[in-house]
């Protein structure tokens, strides 16, 4: 008998280009390998558009317009739930009873209008979201968009209290499963890693050519450790430096204008990036979240195909990876350990090392299987 699924994504899973794109549109591809006919939902509100590359995964697909600005917002709801509560969203689940794979906690605010006591729904956590919304407004410069991040932690703890009991929320962390469960009472939250691309240890042995930072620098956690790496590092080594990702701001350009060793390359493609992280010998990830939550793509990208990997312990902290990196508290921590890693090889024990940590962990198919016994 052929299974279907309806998928709702918060966003257009294509192009996999941050953590949540990447974790969802690895999930629909297992999934379809699976044998499982995917009807997917997704709300498209940038320049993401409505790409043809999620025809081949998919049995249908229905694209709705999020609310944005004043129309979106509400007094009791987060925004990121009230902007995506669609009456046609609704209309097209409730004309079945097939499970649902809801992505994201921004997805839920349809509960009320599912009969989820006589359907199987589950939610994909990509975050215990209250603490990340705290963390944006603590790395943000900004005071209005400081204020909303402040505002939208404060309604996402009310909303997380009125979540039903009734649903199973697969979390990509123990650490956010312990949240949920202790904090805001949700019995059926159970652990179910990220669906990350890389499925094998790749790392070469031997030597790179740089060190390497690399994310997503329109957000402004990341952007504020490129900054961090601009100000207090790299001025203090001469080591061939090279930060890549989407959308620099002009504050990290004319930072690096004044560094010759220090290379910025914007909005790199999926295979750019991934010759980076290969060809670096170092990837330097320091983080300054004062609260961990989730995990963070960037790491297990570092850990599958680069050598040397120094982390912060927020970076790190809680996944089972601490003995994969090199942790450093602080700026002359890291400046040390760059000056020392970069005159050692990486080795074959380095990589035996990465694939007994990592293991079975990511790999996509038993996760779907995992995924399989709370939806069917």
């Amino acid at each position: 008998m052929i299974r279907e699924l309806h998928i709702v994504c918060l966003d257009v899973p294509w192009p996999p280009d941050y953590g949540g794109a990447i974790d969802m549109m690895n999930r629909i591809k297992a999934f379809k390998k699976a044998g499982i006919n995917i009807h997917l939902h997704y709300f498209s509100y940038n320049r993401r558009g409505t790409p043809g590359e999620l025809k081949p995964y998919c049995e249908s697909i229905h694209v709705y317009r999020r609310k944005k600005g004043l129309k979106g917002l509400s007094f009791r709801l987060p925004y990121i739930v009230a902007s995506r509560i669609n009456k046609e969203l609704i209309d097209n689940l409730n004309k079945d009873e097939l499970p649902i794979l809801l992505e994201g906690l921004h997805c839920t605010g349809i509960l009320p209008y599912i009969d989820y006591k006589r359907r199987k729904v589950v939610v994909r956590m990509h975050n215990e979201e209250s603490l990340y919304y705290q963390e944006l407004a603590r790395a943000e410069k900004s005071w209005f968009r400081k204020l909303f991040f402040k505002r939208e932690s404060r309604l996402i703890k009310s909303y997380n209290n009125r979540l039903p009991s009734e649903c199973t929320y697969t979390c990509v962390s123990e650490e956010d499963v312990a949240i949920l469960k202790n904090r805001w009472k949700l019995i059926n939250a159970v652990f179910i890693p990220t669906f990350p691309a890389w499925q094998q240890v790749t790392v070469s042995a031997g030597t790179g050519k740089f060190c390497l930072y690399h994310g997503n620098l329109s957000v402004a956690e990341n952007e504020e450790a490129a900054v961090w790496l601009l100000e207090k590092v790299c001025p203090k080594i001469e080591i061939p430096f090279f930060i890549a990702g989407k959308n620099p701001s002009p504050r990290i350009e004319k930072l690096s204008s004044s560094l010759k060793h220090v290379v910025i390359v914007p909005n790199p493609s999926g295979d750019e990036m991934d010759r980076l992280v290969r060809e670096a010998h170092i990837c330097v990830l320091p983080s300054f979240n004062c609260t961990i939550t989730g995990i963070r793509l960037k790491l297990l990208h570092s850990l599958f195909e680069g050598r040397h990997c120094i982390v912060s312990e927020a970076m790190v902290k809680g996944t089972g990876l601490e003995k994969t990196c090199h942790v450093a508290k602080d700026e002359s921590e890291f400046i040390s350990l760059i000056k020392t890693l970069f005159g050692l090889s990486f080795t074959e024990d380095d990589i035996q090392l990465r694939k007994e940590l990592l293991g079975d962990t990511y790999n996509n198919d038993k996760n779907t299987n995992l995924f399989s016994q709370y939806l069917w």
